[in-house]
């Protein structure tokens, strides 16, 4: 008689179980954040913001990201880019396209292009939003290495675009070496050959001086005395560059250095805390997902010291743990305000073959003896910062 009871009872249970794993897998919960389900609007439909970032402006967050489409055109840039509003991170409304692509096919942002991370920044003295990206003219593949400025008055735009560049031309990092500017810039009477440059691996940087330099992966980052950095993956992804822009955060200064040389970092993601800089990034591996890296500094332009992998646990949804970062590639990484040493690390898991279907992972940061640790987690809320 007993285990008449027993038996459909555990049945019950792990029906039930089955049934929430599914649920959560493809529709996030009001009030909590479920890594790599479907998150919806406030009209039931699954945002559409990938490889985006957020800007906090006003007690509001703004959530902007490549708009995607399905089947693998929808890798290029068909729509624009989306926006989303959100004032607890967890409800967001839509926002409609912000930057539409354009209908002229002679635009550096005509349809079919490719337009990638885009970042907005607020800028307090000019009271203007400025959005970057990386930016690949259509029909050239990932051939232009280019980024991308568009500028409104409001956060939801419309943003309009201005122009693209290949920032720093005619100008060298400012953390060269002796040795590599003797490469670089011979003195009277000195040679300096192409064999030289390749074999010290500073034939790109060469390469693309007059021109400007590549610009891919890419995200904006405003310190606290207002002065914004554009860090992006240069040099045939080969070596990061970090960027001060100018005072309207609409075009570059001179000011530039170049980082982690030679380790192809991409995906980058920056956060400040107790007057250090931390960086998350991801290593080259295309659309797959590959082993994250982190990085602390004194000061945002270098030097910089690697911390190794901060991933911990393991994504149950697709088995991927640290290794993988969990299926995901790092995008952006936003403070929570309102709650002390509060920081969320954003991810894409991608899915190129329908690229409307990418999920987006959300996780927690975890700051631990000046280093910092992302654990996966099934489910969470803002309650865990209170922790």
């Amino acid at each position: 008689m007993s285990n008449k009871l027993i038996y459909p009872s555990r049945f019950a249970f792990t029906f039930f179980l089955l049934l929430v794993g599914s649920l959560s897998s493809t529709l996030a919960i009001a009030g909590e954040i479920y890594p790599g389900a479907v998150w919806k609007d406030d009209s039931g439909v699954a945002i559409n913001a990938h490889g985006g970032g957020l800007l906090y402006h006003d007690g509001t967050y703004y959530w902007y990201g490549e708009h995607k489409m399905a089947g693998r055109r929808g890798n290029s840039a068909m729509v624009g880019v989306h926006c989303y509003s959100s004032e607890n991170l967890y409800d967001w409304t839509d926002r409609g396209i912000v930057l539409p692509v354009s209908s002229d096919r002679n635009s550096e942002i005509a349809r079919g292009c490719i337009l990638e991370r885009p970042k907005v920044i607020y800028n307090e003295k000019t009271k203007k939003f400025v959005m970057w990206f990386h930016l690949e003219f259509r029909g050239l593949g990932y051939a232009t290495a280019r980024s991308g400025v568009a500028v409104s008055d409001s956060p939801t735009g419309e943003f309009t675009y201005i122009r693209s560049v290949r920032p720093n031309a005619g100008v060298w990092p400012a953390n060269l070496s002796d040795e590599e500017k003797s490469l670089l810039q011979p003195q009277p009477g000195e040679e300096s050959s192409a064999e030289q440059r390749r074999a010290a691996r500073l034939d790109v940087l060469y390469r693309d001086f007059d021109g400007g330099q590549m610009a891919r992966d890419m995200t904006v980052f405003v310190d606290d005395d207002g002065k914004a950095y554009h860090l992006f993956a240069s040099e045939e992804n080969q070596t990061l560059h970090i960027v001060l822009l100018a005072d309207d955060y609409l075009s570059h200064t001179d000011t530039y250095v170049r980082v982690f040389p030679y380790r192809n970092m991409e995906a980058p993601a920056v956060f400040k805390h107790d007057g250090r800089y931390y960086f998350l990034a991801s290593g080259c591996t295309g659309w797959a997902p590959n082993a994250a890296r982190s990085a602390v500094a004194e000061n945002i332009l270098g030097p910089w010291q690697e911390l190794g992998n901060p991933m911990v646990g393991r994504n149950p949804r697709n088995g991927l743990g640290p290794e993988k970062t969990f299926g995901g590639q790092s995008t952006y990484i936003q403070k929570v305000h309102g709650k002390q040493d509060a920081f969320i690390a954003m991810f894409d898991i991608w899915n190129p073959s329908n690229p409307i279907d990418g999920r987006y992972v959300w996780l927690p940061i975890k700051l631990k003896d000046e280093r910092f640790e992302i654990h996966w987690l099934d489910t969470w809320d803002l309650s865990i910062f209170d922790q």
